[in-house]
């Protein structure tokens, strides 16, 4: 309500012939104090009113020029109240109430009236100012009421650094003429007389405008007539004072200088906000550039990681086999190299881009925009399952490639089996068909004939003997076959030529026998001793030739306990050698008897045995042989026993070193979970700390090259099981990989935690009083808090939480915010983001929106050319290129919705 009555003498309340202050209602609802000067009884300073009188006037103008009017005298052309009525709805944009058009003093006081009333209803307290007064044409109430307009609609709402008005007003000059020498400005009076200060405001924003290094402090007539008409020229700021009023007062009029000062305040105040909001929107954009560059990132090595996951992947899975030993162990050696030399590489780039994903997302939410898909197929979870396909597809190439070099180790030494057999076997029967098919018993003697009966039943007992040999080369053929030797086809072509032609002896002897036996009635026995010989020699020579196969047998062995059997079997056949060599004495001796029962009967012996062809000549050869043979196998069996020796010293090796390595991963893994939840110090103490303690671990890594030198000697050695140690290769290459990667991924937390506190202005008390409250409750130190502990931890921190319905509500909704996906457990980070949320702030959608306003001057979309203006280059052409055409009706050509460009930085959601 306005606090002026209207009497028929003129008079108001208040204005009696004391000092009462003018207040004007604030924009808090709290009045600012006026200046005592108003009050009426109080006489101005001539040379401030006739300073009072240009300002206002020009000021009035200003504003009344915009419809159309002026007023050439203060005091006498607002006395009807129409162009008071006219200058407030200019300066304030609204409709007033309609004016009385009467020449009457009613019609005049009550269009005044109407104008303080709108006044008043803009929270001025008028004090001492009545409609009488103005319609009276009194100069000191006109020219107070306008003052208290222009305190109003252009002084009252300056604010800077939560000052205002005046106060507001004087900050923003110190500020604007800081930089500027021999200006040093303190009030609205002295500090303007010499003209520097007004100068110094035009050169700060318009430099063009004013060559203020030429302005001399001892010319302030020069000074501020340049200034008042480069302000009335080029800044449409009307000349509101005469410079010589000003310089030739001792104390000018601090409300005229504070009007013509506010007028170059709201002259500049556009270019200010656009300063303000280029520079918001600057710092949006290169934000987003910022996580526009790491997603790019992010998606090349993704890509990179994935090409080569599916390069590797049907490598490892191409298990077609090799032919021969020495091509498979090319295919072992190839994998090695790819174990040692190409993955650890790609281990290390995956852990990076885990990193990298974990650090972009923080630095969106920090910063108030949607969280980072990335293109479809390249989610972390995308490649972990490739990593997860790669390992299983890993595992199954090594595990071929050993069973492969066994099954080609068994080939090779089943093959050279065949070819020894086989080759025993042909020597055998070279010649045996040409002597079954020949017919000496149609001469021969009655004597001869029964000689070659035996003899043919020699013959068939051998034939017998070899029987087994032949089962046994048809064995070996069959599993070389089922086993998918490379030559099998050859292997087949010789065992069919040995069956077949086993066949047609086994025929030919039949019929030999039967000529034989046709004969055989006709013919008289044979000397006894002769067949006696026969009969012992034949057998006697088998076992030679058999224990010769055995002692030239090859042999496979992987185990101290297996040779050493062999070594027992070998020593258990040469205890047979003293039985074996008495039956070879009584078989020769047979022999002599026969030749002395001939030389003592004077007997002529013609040619051989009749029924044997083995002779003592051939049994001694024989023998011999095996007697050089015996030694050989010594030899052979030692040296394979002393191969086993040092496989199993090879073994131990691997074991002790292995026993050491594997634990000690197993206790850093321990001590980097602790680590992860009992940290102490500063973030900037636990980096430390952490970068300390990944070096350490990055330090033992020649134990575990070590250990690798030591695992591919025991390949090399072809050795496949290690019963002194329960770790493999293969547990402790995973092993330390994991571990390098948890302690890079707690570096990481580290460093988000660093982040999040700059970013969120969080001090290093903060926390750790977060931190401390966070370990507190967790009991089990899992690194994650459930539901109830913390609630515990939230009301440690001052949250009210309490099992009430609004501390349960307001408990609910902070869970949404941490444990978005209902896992029942909040995290250290997410703990932390909460609460840097609760306590700082960000840009927002709607501040980026109202700052792209200022700059489009109040209209809904923006122009290629306004951004040019405003923004650096790069950043107006970062977003032009993304911006979308304006579609409204009242887009200009080339019109740009900035509103679509907010909402690809901050989600609909937020807008």
């Amino acid at each position: 309500m306005v606090d002026y009555h209207v009497t028929g003498g003129g008079g108001s309340i208040g204005g009696g012939g004391h000092g009462h202050g003018h207040r004007v209602m604030g924009p808090d609802g709290r009045y600012m104090e006026q200046e005592d000067d108003w009050d009426r009884d109080l006489l101005l300073d001539p040379a401030w009113e006739k300073q009072q009188r240009k300002t206002f006037t020009a000021w009035c103008n200003s504003h009344l020029r915009k419809a159309g009017t002026q007023i050439e005298n203060i005091d006498e052309d607002f006395r009807d109240g129409l162009k008071l009525m006219l200058l407030l709805e200019v300066i304030s944009g609204e409709r007033l109430p309609k004016p009385e058009r009467g020449k009457m003093r009613v019609h005049k006081i009550n269009n005044v009236n109407k104008a303080l009333d709108f006044i008043a209803s803009k929270g001025v307290k008028l004090v001492s100012i009545g409609a009488e007064e103005i319609v009276d044409g009194n100069a000191k109430m006109t020219l107070g009421m306008i003052w208290t307009i222009i305190l109003r609609f252009a002084i009252q709402d300056i604010s800077v650094e939560e000052t205002s008005a005046k106060e507001g007003l004087l900050l923003w000059c110190q500020r604007k003429t800081a930089p500027y020498k021999n200006v040093n400005v303190q009030n609205f009076h002295i500090s303007w007389k010499d003209g520097l200060a007004f100068n110094a405001l035009i050169h700060r924003h318009r430099p063009e405008l004013i060559e203020y290094d030429k302005l001399r402090k001892d010319d302030p007539i020069t000074n501020l007539n340049n200034a008042f008409e480069v302000a009335e020229k080029y800044l449409d700021i009307p000349k509101m004072l005469d410079a010589e009023d000003i310089v030739n007062t001792a104390r000018p009029d601090e409300k005229a200088i504070m009007t013509y000062v506010s007028s170059f305040y709201h002259a500049f105040s556009g270019a200010q906000k656009a300063e303000t909001a280029a520079n918001r929107i600057c710092k949006v954009l290169a934000v987003n550039q910022e996580n526009e560059h790491l997603m790019e990132d992010y998606e090349k090595l993704a890509s990179d990681l994935l090409e080569w996951i599916r390069r590797t992947i049907p490598w490892l899975e191409d298990r077609v086999p090799e032919k021969t030993m020495p091509d498979m162990q090319q295919k072992l050696e190839d994998f090695r190299d790819y174990r040692r030399v190409h993955k650890p590489p790609k281990v290390q780039e995956k852990c990076q881009l885990e990193i990298n994903f974990n650090t972009l997302q923080t630095k969106l939410r920090l910063s108030n925009r949607p969280a980072f898909m990335p293109s479809e197929g390249k989610m972390v979870s995308d490649i972990n399952n490739g990593w997860q396909h790669l390992e299983q597809s890993e595992k199954g190439y090594e595990e071929w490639l050993l069973n492969e070099i066994r099954r080609l180790e068994r080939l090779d030494h089943l093959a050279e089996k065949f070819r020894q057999k086989a080759s025993i076997h042909e020597a055998w029967t070279e010649g045996k068909e040409a002597m079954l098919k020949q017919k000496d018993y149609e001469s021969a003697t009655l004597a001869d004939i029964k000689a070659l009966i035996r003899k043919h039943e020699a013959f068939e007992s051998d034939l017998a003997a070899h029987q087994d040999r032949v089962e046994q080369i048809a064995a070996i053929a069959q599993e070389l076959n089922e086993l998918d030797y490379y030559d099998s086809h050859s292997v087949n072509a010789r065992c069919q030529k040995i069956c077949d032609q086993w066949d047609v002896l086994g025929s030919l002897t039949h019929s030999r026998r039967e000529a034989l036996e046709q004969t055989e009635k006709q013919l008289e026995a044979i000397d006894q001793l002769y067949l006696e010989y026969a009969k012992r020699a034949a057998p006697f020579n088998n076992w030679m030739e058999g224990a010769m196969e055995d002692l030239q047998d090859m042999f496979i062995v992987h185990t101290i306990e297996e040779i050493e059997g062999l070594i027992t079997a070998h020593e258990q056949f040469k205890s047979t050698l003293p039985d074996a060599d008495r039956e070879r004495e009584a078989i020769l001796d047979i022999q002599n008897q026969a030749q002395k029962i001939a030389d003592y009967n004077h007997i002529k012996l013609t040619g051989g045995n009749p029924y044997t062809t083995v002779t003592p000549q051939t049994i001694n050869s024989k023998w011999e042989k095996v007697q050089q043979l015996v030694p050989k196998r010594d030899g052979a069996l030692k040296g394979e026993h002393d191969k086993q020796q040092s496989n199993e010293r090879l073994r131990l090796q691997f074991a002790n070193q292995a026993n050491v390595v594997g634990p000690w991963i197993q206790v850093k893994m321990e001590e980097v979970g602790r680590i992860a939840i009992e940290m102490h110090g500063t973030l900037e103490d636990q980096m430390t700390h952490l970068k300390q303690y990944e070096q350490s671990v990055i330090n033992y890594k020649p134990n575990i090259d070590k250990l690798e030198q030591q695992h591919q000697l025991i390949q090399e050695a072809l050795i496949f099981d290690n019963k002194h140690t329960n770790y493999t290769m293969e547990h402790i290459r995973v092993g330390w990989e994991h571990l390098l990667t948890t302690i890079a991924r707690t570096i990481n937390e580290v460093e988000n935690q660093i982040l999040t506190r700059d970013a969120k202005g969080i001090s290093q008390e903060q926390m750790h009083e977060y931190r401390v409250s966070f370990n507190h409750f967790d009991k089990d130190h899992t690194g994650a808090l459930g539901p109830e502990e913390f609630k515990a931890c939230l009301i440690s921190l001052g949250y009210d939480v309490e099992n009430d319905r609004q501390g349960e509500a307001e408990f609910s909704r902070i869970m949404s915010i941490v444990d978005p996906n209902n896992s029942g457990m909040v995290t250290f980070q997410a703990f932390i983001d909460f609460m840097s949320r609760e306590t700082t702030d960000t840009d927002t959608a709607d501040q980026v929106i109202a700052s792209f306003k200022v700059l489009a001057g109040d209209k809904n979309y923006i122009t290629a050319a306004e951004l040019r203006r405003e923004l650096p280059p790069d950043q107006a052409e970062y977003c032009i290129a993304r911006m979308a055409p304006y579609q409204g009706p009242d887009a200009a050509p080339g019109a740009l919705d900035y509103m679509s460009f907010s909402t690809a930085l901050y989600g609909e959601s937020d807008l």
